[in-house]
């Protein structure tokens, strides 16, 4: 007897177009998706940096690229918020990477304004066959939400994790919302400028002279930065080699150099540079940096600590290694890279760096001091008991303009990314300034 006609096995032809034996074709992953997902399991997953895992892509289209490095940056800077709206909907942990799928999703209908339609499809197609459904109906649940469903949460606690909330708010108390809300937001383009260079059309002049350009400016697309006057460089970051206040002719050792925006800085204001350098695929950049800019300076590849290079300087510019937590507006990745044990590490490396350089100041000559971090154990508790033969030489008012509210009593200059916020904002530095006995 033959079987009923509605469960006669199908013909080949009946069942469409195969590949893989009896496996139906899978379907083609959106190429941006795509790659957002390779950098968020880059960075959360395996603990890599975000450009260095940008860097790492299969080549592509540059506008799919730039706006996975976008997708990938809203979840790292929203992660905790994020979380919250997806958990809930979730009765059991997915595999990393359907989180990691759904993540971008919910980024991407959140905080981006990508329409629906154009994001559950394609995030389902990113995940394996039995997680389709669940990522289907969580994301079409996150869709109808819509942004309100943020509103409703302390998007500033839940962003930043635990023990970077409790360091800022013992250090800068109920300041630290404001850094939390500061981190939310992508940064702008700041440009240092060769001196004699014209101010660039529709950038917005700062106090401290830094040209500032919205978020997503494209740089290779700027005239000044074509012509080879300017350079990439935070309006904090800019404030170290200022304060070291270089003339023709000094001798200046810029130490831990790379990439070479206080280089470039440095030899612009006629200074006999030096510029220290321990990683070789940061000097070469440097190196680039400088000629592209035709400045010139005398680079060297080695360790500050055990560099010994026969004389002193007037004048050092010392821009530590540090946890970098000054600079979350433009790398989210480092709240989720960086653990409280690091800072103690960082801490001691610089204190080593810091009496390295003080050996190689001449009588009378100026260090500065900086970090680009906003913990305390960074940046004043090194000021607070610098290496014997280095005196106090308080920063004044008048050098910081717009910024004299971030000096401290000592004469020390402390940035928070908060600052200037109705411009911007800023990175978090810090800086102190001393003088040879």
């Amino acid at each position: 007897m033959k079987p009923p006609a509605d469960r006669r096995p199908r013909s080949d032809a009946s069942r469409g177009p195969r590949t893989g034996g009896d496996r139906a074709p899978a379907p083609r992953r959106n190429p941006t998706r795509s790659a957002a997902l390779a950098l968020l399991t880059a960075v959360l997953d395996r603990h890599r940096g975000l450009e260095e895992a940008l860097d790492a892509l299969p080549p592509g289209e540059a506008r799919d690229r730039a706006a996975a490095h976008r997708i990938a940056a809203a979840v790292l800077r929203r992660l905790g918020s994020i979380d919250a709206v997806l958990e809930p909907s979730l009765r059991r942990e997915p595999p990393p990477e359907v989180r990691q799928v759904l993540r971008i999703g919910a980024a991407e209908l959140l905080l981006l304004e990508t329409p629906p339609h154009a994001v559950v499809s394609s995030c389902v197609d990113l995940v394996p066959r039995p997680f389709a459904g669940l990522v289907n109906a969580v994301l079409r649940k996150v869709a109808a939400a819509g942004p309100a469903a943020l509103e409703e949460l302390d998007g500033e606690r839940l962003d930043t994790p635990t023990w970077l909330w409790s360091a800022w708010h013992a250090a800068y108390g109920a300041g630290v919302r404001a850094i939390a809300r500061a981190h939310r937001l992508p940064a702008p383009l700041d440009l240092s400028l060769k001196p004699g260079a014209g101010f660039p059309e529709g950038a917005l002049r700062l106090p401290t002279g830094t040209a500032r350009f919205p978020a997503g400016t494209r740089i290779t697309e700027l005239g000044s930065f074509i012509a080879g006057e300017a350079w990439a460089q935070d309006a904090a970051a800019a404030l170290p080699a200022r304060l070291l206040a270089a003339r023709p002719g000094m001798s200046v050792a810029d130490l831990c150099a790379a990439p070479g925006g206080k280089t470039a800085q440095l030899a612009a204001a006629g200074a006999e540079v030096v510029a220290v350098e321990r990683d070789p695929t940061r000097l070469l950049r440097l190196r680039e940096n400088l000629a592209r800019l035709n400045l010139g300076a005398e680079t060297v590849q080695a360790d500050v600590a055990q560099w010994q290079p026969g004389r002193r300087f007037d004048a050092i510019l010392l821009d530590a290694p540090c946890s970098a937590t000054g600079t979350i507006r433009r790398h989210p990745d480092v709240p989720h890279l960086k653990r409280p044990a690091d800072i103690g590490t960082l801490a001691a490396l610089q204190r080593q760096l810091l009496e390295a350089s003080a050996k190689l100041l001449a009588p009378g000559g100026r260090l500065v001091f900086a970090t680009c971090s906003l913990q305390r154990e960074e940046g004043e508790a090194q000021a607070a008991s610098p290496p014997a033969g280095l005196l106090p030489d308080p920063i004044r008012p008048e050098e910081v303009p717009g910024l004299e509210a971030a000096l401290s009593p000592e004469g020390w200059l402390r940035t928070r990314p908060d600052l200037w916020a109705p411009e911007g904002g800023m990175d978090g530095f810090f800086m102190a300034r001393f003088r040879a006995a």
